[in-house]
Formats: C-alpha cells, structure tokens, sequence
C-alpha cells in the first residue's frame, strides 16, 4: 500500500509541476525594443574568405586588427540556404577569428523593404557549451556513482524551476521574492529527497538549509535599509526599468531573490554535511544523548563554516575580479572605494551568503541533535 500511495504522490507532484510550469510559460509577456525591432540572430557558416587585410598587432598581446571579407551560409532562420558577403572588422575589443568552414553566430537585420544585411556578431559556442556540461555531467556520474546522477537530477531541477518557473512568473507581475523563497523550500526537498531520499536526515537538512537561507535574506535586508543598496544601483537598473514598461515585473526585490539563489547552494552543503555526520553519529553509537550530538554536530559544522564562508566570498570577489582591478588602477581613496556602489553590492551579497552559512550549522545541529537524540530515548523505553 505504501509503494501505490508513493507513486499516486509522485505522479500527482509531477502533474501538478508540468501545470505550473504550462501556466508560467503560456503567454509570458516580452520586452521589444524599438531599436531592436527586425533584428534576428542566426548560425552561418564561413564558405570562403574572400579578402584578407588582417594585421596582427605584437604590442597588444597579438590582437587581429583590420578587416576580412568573407561569404557565409545562413543555416538557420528564414533566410536558410542563402548566402551573404560580409565585412568582419577586428579591433580591441572586437576580434571574431573566423576561417572557413566554421561556424558563426551572425546578426541580420531586415528593413521595412524586406531588404537584408548580414554581419558577424560572435563566435557558434553552444556545441562546447554542451560540451562542457556534459563533462561535468559525467565526471558528477563518475566519481559519485548513482549519488552523483541523482544530484544531476536535482540541478536540473533547480535550473528549470529557475528559468522557467521564476522568471516567467516575475515578468508576469509575481512577487520575485515570494516565488524564490517557495522555490528555495521546494529545490531544498527535492534536490535532498533524489540524494538520499524521504528521510530523518533529508528533512533535517532541507528545514536547516531553509532557516540559513532566510536568515542570510535577514541580514540583506537590514544591511540594505541601513547602507540603501537596491535593485537601483546596480548595472542592470535601466535596462530593467525599461523592461517594465511593457511587463509588470516588480524590480524592488530582486537583488535579494539575487542573494537567495546565490548563498542557496553553499547553505545546502553545509546544511546536508553536518545532517549526515549526525546521522551517522546516531547510527554508530545510539547511546549519545541531544547534547552530545549538538556538540560533535557544531564542532563539525565549525569546519565547514570556515572554509564555506571563505568560499563563498572568494566567488563573489572572482566574479568582479575585472572592476576590483579597473577600480584599483584609477588610484581612488578608500573611502571614495567603499562608498561606491559596486563594492557595497558586493559586501552586502558576500556577507549575507556567509551569514546563511553561519546561521545553517547551529541550526542543523539543534535541529538533528533533537530529533535523533529522541529516538535514542524512545529506543530506551
């Protein structure tokens, strides 16, 4: 009975999953610029170089400067089959090698007459993009086995629920915070649950992973009122101003739906390492009361904070490694530097992924500590 009632469960979730994911997708309103009105990007291939005028510039780490006229095929889009001769233009900052026989990503723009123009606009990378992840996808499978396909299984998941459930639904006029933090729950039972399935130790860490999250979104939010660091200062403000003249997406909150899903998966480690440890704590010697699963589950978890923390406010500092170092050149004082918006984004992001990670370990460790450690004293009885 419990395996029908099992699958009756699964199969509903997943009927109920397809439904919201049909809703966030159907009629998912889009912004259009007037600027970008009958542009379309395609895949071309290079047929032949039809003049070479490239020049290689030694002083700037071999840069191609100059110019290469060259004939493509359009391989997709309604203009498939045809052919267009294009001038590709090299400089600093532009510089799409290309020779024949590869593949490019190519911008056409057509006018009001139907007439069409065809130019480079980057490198064809989706295949080493694939690629890539199908690397990663394998050595997870490889090293960790059928864990390891499992938790492929669970970031997929993740990334759906990211992509097409949140976004959509954002744009849509949903409230971006409250549909992140229902997704945080529900990535955080799922992704645990396909690991090591519907457990004691699962649930532990999915509710100790949750309170981290929430308790990282906590401190963004008062760090926020005090320092006014919003969506507002940050690069992508204008465009997302201008998003919202033609969808109702709210821009308030979204640097914190930013630092949810970015503190997410370092909580989640956290959270299931030291669930686990407990865990196994109880299993190998039943006789160790709350108190003493408390105590191994924080000096384990001491571990982890420290070099998690430390991980996490390294990925932020790489992932802006460029402005530090264009920062740093222009010579600014440091008070002129932490008054920028650029850094106190990224402290208030950094600390409040740390924070969540703090705040997971005492949590996961109270929370397991008590619930095994009651089974010891029912076992007793």
């Amino acid at each position: 009975m419990n395996k029908i009632r099992n699958i009756v469960i699964a199969v509903a979730t997943g009927i109920l999953f397809v439904c919201i994911l049909c809703y966030a997708n159907y009629d998912r309103p889009t912004y259009h610029s007037s600027d970008t009105k009958g542009i379309e990007y395609e895949v071309a291939r290079v047929t032949r170089v039809i003049e070479n005028r490239v020049t290689i510039d030694e002083e700037m780490e071999g840069i191609w400067r100059g110019s290469m006229t060259i004939e493509v095929e359009i391989l997709t889009g309604r203009y498939k089959g045809d052919t267009a001769e294009v001038e590709n233009y090299f400089s600093s900052l532009y510089n799409v090698r290309v020779g024949k026989g590869d593949k490019v990503s190519v911008r056409i723009d057509t006018s009001d007459k139907g007439e069409y123009q065809v130019s480079v606009y980057n490198y064809y990378r989706v295949p080493w993009l694939i690629g890539c992840m199908l690397v990663f996808v394998l050595l997870l499978i490889i090293v960790g086995g059928r864990k390891g396909a499992k938790s492929v299984a669970g970031l997929l998941f993740t990334m759906v629920c990211i992509i097409w459930i949140l976004l959509p639904l954002s744009l849509k006029g949903y409230s971006p915070l409250g549909v992140t933090i229902i997704l945080i729950l529900v990535c955080n039972f799922v992704t645990f649950f396909l690991i090591d399935g519907v457990c004691t130790k699962t649930v532990v860490a999915a509710l100790g992973s949750l309170g981290g999250v929430l308790a990282g979104a906590l401190f963004s939010i008062i760090a926020q009122g005090i320092m006014s660091v919003t969506t507002y200062q940050m690069d992508e403000a204008e465009t997302l101003l201008l998003i919202t003249s033609t969808t109702d997406l709210e821009v308030k909150n979204l640097f914190l739906c930013g630092v949810l899903i970015a503190c997410m998966g370092a909580v989640m480690d956290v959270a299931m390492s030291i669930a686990s440890s407990i865990a196994e704590l109880h299993e190998v010697n039943p006789s160790m009361g709350s108190k003493q699963l408390f105590t191994s589950g924080m000096n384990i978890g001491r571990d982890a904070m420290g070099t998690m923390s430390n991980t996490l406010i390294l990925a932020f500092a790489g992932s802006s490694f460029n402005m530090m170092l264009m920062i740093y050149s222009y010579g600014v004082s440091f008070q002129q530097l932490l008054n920028t918006d650029f850094v106190a984004i990224e402290v208030v992001q950094a600390i409040a992924g740390s924070v969540g990670i703090i705040c997971t370990v005492p949590l996961v460790a109270a929370i397991a500590a008590n619930v095994f450690g009651r089974s010891r004293i029912k076992s007793k009885q």
